[in-house]
């Protein structure tokens, strides 16, 4: 097998898991406001109460975990990012939102459970910084 077919099938298989080349913008910019793009063994945040790339806590990843699946899988970014996407498709909808959600809802909604995009008063002021935090990382990397 020649390297010239080895590069693109490497790409090709980086690109089919849950890698970091693979991540939509609202991803990259979460994965940037939580650890500064740490690609795995980050701090914990959140007082102790979050791990990996994404600071997942218990809570967030018991809703969406699958059979044999452990809370410490979510130290990694492949892992954290599919946390991330299985709570978006259960609480990111149409249905819960009444209409599309935005890339705004989904970082409200990461950062401040299932009912962030209805939070009012400190969480409400907590979650306009985040938002405003994850756009500009957005933002910045166009």
């Amino acid at each position: 097998m020649s390297i010239k077919f080895l590069t693109p099938l490497c790409m090709m298989l980086a690109a089919a898991t849950s890698s970091p080349h693979v991540l939509t913008d609202l991803e990259r910019a979460v994965w940037h406001v939580e650890t500064n793009q740490c690609p795995a063994d980050c701090p914990k945040g959140d007082g102790g109460k979050a791990i990996g790339p994404l600071q997942i806590h218990r809570a967030c990843f018991s809703d969406v975990a699958r059979p044999g699946e452990k809370y410490e899988d979510c130290k990694t970014l492949a892992f954290s990012v599919k946390v991330f996407r299985r709570y978006m498709d259960r609480y990111a909808t149409e249905s819960r939102l009444g209409r599309k959600p935005t890339d705004e809802d989904k970082a409200r909604i990461w950062n401040g459970g299932p009912r962030g995009p209805w939070a009012t008063g400190k969480k409400k002021q907590n979650l306009d910084n985040y938002w405003a935090k994850t756009r500009a990382a957005m933002e910045a990397r166009k």
